[in-house]
């Protein structure tokens, strides 16, 4: 676990002048509760074993160095416990080590945010929202912003297996976890994942039915999940977006979800009272323009973070 450093642009010492740089500490057990808690996670692992354009490992840094700069409007608490740096070979161990990562912050009062690496994050974020003390009894709800269903039931875990892992552990333990998702792109999923993802009981929507002319829908649809679990767990794989706006991914899209409609998916999440976790996925800066899927990205990490309604 390594532990990066901010950096950015300092006006003045004062709330009026506060970027994220100024105010982001490193992490430590005694940390008052209810920090935002940064955690990196860079591998780029389980996007290898699924055959794509390796580079994520890079990402967390990079989102660190797009968010640092941006200005908030009122003073918050932030820490940032590092990241956690995974081989290929030993991607199981660092789903392990992030999963005990995100569970410690979570029952020490904090609201974990984990910045990926490949979409294999998914599945170590999971394993610590499932091990901490708020999971006992709750509905546990993951809303995914994502091109693919990574349902793949491949012997081997990689990116594009971790919510078919979820869903199949959580049977195997007699747990309910609901899985949706926004965004999907038809072209990108097999017959075969789509029978898997009805098998399974997930509901979708296909970026066909996620435009700006459709945000009613979109809401209602994000409206029935959030009435359904009491704590949420959002995953956003930046392939979700137009590759014109995020080039900087494994997978990008040629069609997508309008920057727009996920930054309102996002919003409504925020304001719901029962965002417990996110984490961002498949930032690759190896294939960005101008940093423009980092930018992106953070632009819709800031609002989740400063508009989120606490849980009750």
């Amino acid at each position: 676990m390594t532990v990066p450093e901010w950096d950015g642009r300092v006006d003045g010492d004062g709330p009026e002048h506060l970027r994220w740089h100024q105010i982001v500490q490193p992490y430590s057990r005694s940390s008052e509760p209810g920090a935002c808690a940064f955690v990196g996670f860079a591998s780029e692992a389980g996007v290898r074993r699924n055959k794509g354009r390796v580079g994520a490992a890079e990402g967390p840094a990079a989102l660190r160095r797009a968010l640092a700069p941006m200005a908030l409007s009122v003073p918050i608490d932030a820490v940032d416990a590092g990241t956690i740096t995974v081989t290929d070979d030993l991607l199981e161990d660092g789903q392990r080590e992030l999963g005990e990562t995100v569970a410690t912050l979570l029952d020490a009062g904090h609201f974990p945010v984990v910045l990926g690496g490949g979409h294999e994050v998914a599945y170590g974020t999971f394993l610590g929202l499932d091990a901490s003390a708020m999971r006992a009894g709750a509905r546990v709800g993951i809303l995914n912003l994502d091109a693919h269903f990574d349902l793949r039931g491949d012997a081997v875990p990689s990116s594009g297996t971790p919510f078919r892992q979820i869903l199949e552990g959580a049977r195997a333990a007699g747990t309910q976890v609901r899985y949706d998702v926004v965004g999907i792109s038809q072209p990108s999923n097999t017959r075969a994942l789509f029978d898997t993802a009805d098998r399974l009981g997930v509901r979708y929507l296909l970026d066909d039915d996620c435009g700006v002319t459709d945000f009613d829908g979109v809401r209602e649809f994000v409206d029935s999940f959030l009435a359904d679990v009491d704590l949420v767990y959002l995953t956003i794989d930046l392939d979700v977006l137009p590759a014109s706006v995020a080039p900087g991914v494994s997978a990008p899209a040629a069609f997508g979800v309008p920057l727009a409609t996920i930054a309102s998916v996002c919003d409504q999440v925020a304001a719901s009272g029962k965002l417990v976790v996110f984490d961002v996925a498949e930032l690759n800066p190896t294939l960005d323009i101008d940093a423009r899927t980092a930018r992106t990205a953070a632009r819709l990490i800031h609002p989740l973070i400063t508009r989120r309604r606490p849980i009750r």
